[in-house]
């Protein structure tokens, strides 16, 4: 058995993971405690994903970054640089899908504790960003470990939008989803039912862990 799928969708929803951890802290910080006009609609469009149909996100992904799509002609011209139907394809529609969740674990994580502590060191001299890791990050840190691991899931189960962004092509961009769909189409089922037990494995154990530390870190405040 060909367990390139595995190692493919590990990768791809790593890479993923780390780039929506990055920036959806940054983003939710930003926008946590501050408010202006079109904020409402700026949070709306970040959420969209999260109810949008998959095969609708991939259909956007695919218009703006196809070889005559605005980003993606710019990509090709200018740095000989194809995103669809690549494994940085399937990378593009992972964070795009989960980017949501970490977004609103951020944001809710950023929210939930006083912030007068972050004014108190700022009266005292610290700059913002010695602020920011020493109070703001460990203050939040659960919100964003749970929001890390949700998002780590979801990048690993997507399919739809993977599949329109970056097609199916064995040993290139056969996540761990577009393996099951096709081994079942082609009348593989008992591959398809070693993957499925595979992703189930790996989501049950993400929640598990995540729900073992949650009631650990309660148990000792």
């Amino acid at each position: 058995m060909n367990f390139t799928p595995f190692y493919l969708s590990l990768k791809i929803a790593g890479i993923a993971t780390i780039f929506v951890f990055t920036v959806g802290v940054v983003l939710a910080r930003v926008l946590a405690r501050k408010n202006f006009r079109g904020k409402g609609i700026l949070e709306s469009l970040i959420m969209l994903p999260l109810v949008l149909p998959p095969t609708v996100v991939g259909f956007g992904l695919l218009y703006v970054f196809g070889q005559n799509g605005i980003i993606g002609k710019v990509l090709l011209n200018w740095f000989d640089l194809q995103v669809v139907f690549t494994w940085m394809g399937a990378v593009l529609a992972a964070t795009v899908v989960s980017f949501p969740l970490m977004y609103q674990s951020a944001s809710a994580a950023f929210q939930n504790y006083d912030g007068n502590l972050e004014n108190a060191a700022l009266t005292m001299g610290a700059s913002k960003f010695k602020v920011f890791w020493t109070i703001s990050f460990p203050l939040a840190w659960p919100g964003l470990l749970a929001g890390l691991v949700l998002t780590f899931a979801r990048a690993l189960g997507e399919f739809g939008a993977t599949l329109m962004v970056a097609g199916y092509i064995p040993n290139k961009t056969e996540t761990i989803p577009l393996a099951i769909y096709f081994a079942v189409e082609s009348g593989r089922r008992e591959t398809a039912i070693v993957w499925v037990i595979i992703i189930v494995v790996l989501g049950f154990s993400a929640i598990m862990w995540l729900n073992w530390w949650s009631k650990r870190t309660i148990m000792k405040v």
